[in-house]
């Protein structure tokens, strides 16, 4: 017979109390990093009119998107690397999963979406402004939280449909779809293929959209006639770049293989990357990589 279990314990990172104190320290400093970073990436978009444009609208967004998803997983890991408190209540467990999910999916679909506007602006520059409107601008921001529920439903609807058997131990910080489910007792063929079905073309259709839309921009930087209308164009997307081989490259190792659900205690350090040193980097590299930002800031920083 299948128990009912009521919480989980999250043994990732388990080690010398010592390091959990300095674990906790570290996560706490990232988290305010992050908040703090985002925080003020919206509040110079929103105080210079100059960047009220398509691109900085995405990258608003996404530094709101970014508060909240680090805002799902490092305080609690961060309170329980430091109280020694890993239990985590069923129901807590599949809300932790919801919501990391949803943000981490809408995540992708941002990155994809600020790909196609920076290939709209440096391919079709004549017809940037007609292409991007408000509204389509709004529908894509809109259409990447509902594809982030869609998704996010699915796994933990799926996930949580498993028996666990009285075993509570998850081998992760967080209630990471994989590590859930290689919990269970239950046969997780079935789960693991359905987080193969869904997840793989999330990520490689994302991804896709991404290298292509790059893959013309970098065509048409290539042809244009002076060093300096190349460099330009360029300054406006290596940072997207950077963030978009950060996130990709973590996340594609983690959900877009077979097998990815068998080993879970491999995915701990590398779950920090995308959970949270990215969404902490992300304010930073756009911030240092961009010419607008960095006028406005010390324009701010000098009222």
């Amino acid at each position: 017979n299948h128990t009912r279990i009521s919480e989980f314990i999250l043994v990732g990172f388990k080690s010398h109390p010592g390091s959990q104190v300095l674990l906790s320290v570290l996560f706490c400093t990232m988290y305010i990093v992050t908040v703090v970073g985002n925080v003020c990436m919206i509040l110079i978009i929103r105080m210079n009119p100059n960047l009220h444009t398509p691109m900085y609208f995405f990258l608003e967004n996404l530094s709101t998107l970014d508060i909240c998803y680090s805002s799902v997983i490092t305080p609690r890991a961060a309170l329980a690397f430091l109280l020694g408190r890993r239990s985590i209540s069923y129901t807590g467990c599949a809300s932790q999963m919801f919501f990391f999910s949803l943000f981490g999916t809408t995540e992708a679909f941002f990155l994809a979406v600020m790909a196609y506007d920076r290939f709209t602006a440096i391919c079709n520059p004549l017809l940037y402004q007609v292409i991007m409107s408000r509204r389509l601008c709004v529908l894509m921001v809109v259409g990447s939280y509902l594809s982030g529920c869609i998704n996010c439903t699915i796994q933990t609807g799926f996930t949580f449909s498993l028996s666990f058997c009285g075993h509570r131990e998850i081998n992760h910080f967080f209630c990471e779809v994989a590590a859930v489910i290689h919990a269970s007792c239950s046969n997780t063929l079935i789960n693991e293929l359905i987080m193969l079905a869904v997840c793989g073309p999330i990520i490689v259709g994302t991804a896709l959209v991404v290298f292509v839309s790059y893959g013309y921009i970098i065509i048409t930087i290539v042809q244009m006639p002076s060093a300096e209308s190349r460099h330009k164009a360029f300054s406006t997307c290596s940072s997207h770049m950077v963030t978009i081989c950060l996130f990709f490259g973590t996340v594609f190792f983690m959900y877009a293989q077979p097998g990815a659900a068998s080993s879970p205690s491999k995915s701990n350090t590398i779950s920090i990357f995308y959970t949270v040193v990215i969404p902490m980097l992300n304010p930073f590299i756009y911030t240092l990589r961009n010419r607008e930002v960095k006028g406005s800031l010390k324009k701010q920083l000098k009222k």
